[in-house]
């Protein structure tokens, strides 16, 4: 008995404090949601004090009508699930070169490619822009997608790699007998059989490319319609006041879409990272 109370004695202690941790990064996020509820001298008054005294849900219809976010809603719906797609299958194709193809200078590759995970945003933006630009899609919502969805995604493509090296050979050998080319090879078996990884990739974009501020704040600069939920954001902030409870009221709307894509799929979110891991 003794023993017993030993041992649940520590993982006791363990799980109160990794509530305590838990409550305090949920925090923020609670004070945020019912700050939305609020009347603005309210929301200055109230300090960290959680519960208004009378919901203000207008908050919302403000955000939504005034603060346009119908719109911005609208492209940062379109703009995410775009770049999803695009890093998704670019993503896929590399790391499926890197994983099962060898070719002289594969590690160097692979070498150069996990490089330039350590390089800022910012140092890459410039190129991009001139891209965009010689492209004509500057102010557009092709040319925001093409920057979100530029780059290496390095930590996707390492991600594929690592779980299409630890798939048998024999799947491709069965394919190649059976007259399927690389291509083919790749969307019809192998791909399929990494959707573990697909849905980490996701879900990861997803959130990356939803709450992206930089990138749809500079491709969009001359057209405020064409403004995701992060860069709308703006639109709450006046010369010489600020709406904050419209603004905390935009802030769970925009939140929103990503709690419940996490919670969909969190599941596969842990099952992708540690099959890649294991991989």
């Amino acid at each position: 008995m003794k023993r017993h109370f030993s041992k649940r004695g520590p993982d006791a202690l363990l799980h109160l404090f990794l509530l305590a941790v838990g409550a305090a990064w949920v925090y923020p996020f609670v004070w945020m949601f019912f700050s939305s509820l609020k009347t603005n001298t309210e929301y200055i008054a109230a300090g960290i004090r959680l519960l208004p005294e009378a919901a203000q849900w207008d908050n919302f219809a403000r955000a939504w009508r005034v603060g346009h976010f119908s719109t911005y809603f609208l492209n940062s719906a379109i703009v995410t699930a775009a770049t999803v797609l695009l890093v998704v299958v670019v993503a896929a194709l590399a790391g499926y070169a890197l994983g099962r193809v060898r070719f002289p200078g594969a590690k160097w590759l692979l070498l150069a490619f996990t490089a330039t995970m350590f390089i800022p945003k910012g140092y890459t933006i410039i190129p991009v822009y001139q891209i965009i630009k010689h492209l004509g899609l500057l102010n557009t919502i092709p040319g925001v997608i093409l920057a979100e969805s530029s780059g290496a995604h390095v930590l996707f493509i390492l991600l594929y790699a690592a779980h299409f090296r630890s798939l048998p050979k024999e799947l491709e050998e069965s394919a190649e007998i059976d007259g399927s080319g690389f291509f083919r090879t790749f969307r019809q078996i192998m791909l399929p059989l990494s959707m573990p990884v697909v849905s980490t990739t996701v879900i990861m974009q997803f959130i990356w490319t939803w709450n992206s501020f930089f990138v749809p704040l500079i491709f969009t600069l001359n057209k405020p319609e064409l403004r995701t939920l992060a860069v709308g954001m703006f639109a709450f902030t006046g010369e010489n006041t600020v709406d904050w409870t419209g603004m905390a009221a935009g802030a769970s709307i925009s939140l929103l879409p990503v709690i419940l894509v996490f919670i969909l799929f969190q599941r596969y979110f842990i099952n992708g990272i540690a099959g890649s891991v294991k991989g």
